[in-house]
């Protein structure tokens, strides 16, 4: 009797192992949507963009962006988190999800467990940036200002618990200086009082700030990666400027719902990781100043985590709240 028993529960085993794989050798017989969860035009749905043009090719079947804004990226996040686990629908996941684990009370989901990450697609460091006249040349100059007139310098962000002010926080928790934080609704806006000099420093993607750097109207001090950006190759690397914690890149990456068979995950990898390394889609990328990476599924949830838990204890840390 225990051997009849052992029998089904094998033959359900291997039934169940053969039905995933013959899934995902059809895989896809429809279209695909990837749910990014802001607005269209952000690096984010740039991204899932240009990934999707490829995969349409690839793939002989389309995949549509289905920007589902609102609550910071609650309103797309619990979006993929419900949808069925069958491969046809992807999250565009970026920093900012990392970030919410640890900032938003009572997600409707679980950020470790809701997912299973695909792939890291791209990355791109943040660049510390001043208002030129402001008296520092390089972050040991700014740390010295800082700490002569406590509270004097201001740094702007693009809201509570955007990456623009967590980056600065851990700038400030790791040299332990008093500078204020002035929080705007958007990029846009912190970046015209930051060149007017209402607000004297950000911490922002190179991708954001790199034009204003180029046309002098603001100063980097240090790119937060472990070597120079080749954008910026007269800048320090956060650990040449004696800042070795900061290495602080912004990076989207793509997941699945939890429970998607693992052969779809593969499949969508693969081609995720060919999508990347055309010709076409590595120009579209480096003119934005982000680096093609396109890791594996095992790597991409290594990162996602080890950032849940830094930004978490950064947000604990600065006793922040979301808004």
């Amino acid at each position: 009797m225990r051997s009849c028993t052992g029998f089904r529960a094998i033959s359900a085993s291997v039934l169940s192992l053969l039905s995933a794989c013959a899934a995902a050798q059809a895989y896809p017989s429809k279209a695909i949507t990837v749910i990014v969860p802001f607005a269209t035009g952000g690096s984010t749905d740039i991204v899932a963009r240009i990934v999707g043009q490829e995969l349409t090719t690839s793939f002989g079947k389309p995949v549509l962006v289905d920007n589902r804004t609102g609550g910071g990226g609650v309103v797309g996040w619990s979006a993929a988190a419900r949808a069925a686990p069958d491969g046809y629908t992807v999250l565009a996941q970026e920093l900012s999800f990392a970030i919410a684990a640890g900032l938003i009370p009572n997600l409707p989901f679980d950020a470790r467990k809701s997912f299973a990450p695909i792939t890291i697609a791209v990355s791109v460091p943040h660049v510390l940036v001043v208002n030129p006249l402001v008296r520092a040349n390089n972050v040991r100059e700014l740390v010295a200002l800082a700490k002569a007139s406590p509270g004097k310098l201001f740094y702007g962000s693009g809201g509570n618990g955007t990456n623009t002010h967590l980056g600065s926080e851990l700038f400030k928790n790791l040299e332990g200086v008093d500078i204020v934080h002035v929080p705007y609704k958007g990029a846009g806006a912190v970046l015209q009082d930051l060149l007017g000099g209402q607000v004297q420093m950000l911490v922002s993607s190179l991708t954001t700030v790199l034009p204003h750097i180029k046309a002098g109207k603001l100063r980097a001090l240090v790119v937060t990666s472990d070597k120079r950006a080749p954008m910026l190759p007269d800048v320090p690397s956060a650990p040449e400027a004696g800042l070795p914690r900061m290495v602080m890149l912004f990076w989207v990456g793509f997941a699945a719902p939890a429970g998607t068979p693992q052969a779809i995950v593969d499949r969508l990898n693969r081609e995720i990781t060919a999508a990347l390394a055309t010709t076409d889609s590595r120009k579209r990328l480096s003119d934005l100043g982000l680096d093609a990476v396109g890791s594996t599924s095992l790597q991409a949830a290594k990162l996602v985590d080890e950032e849940i838990q830094r930004w978490s204890a950064v947000i604990k840390a600065a006793n922040i709240k979301a808004d």
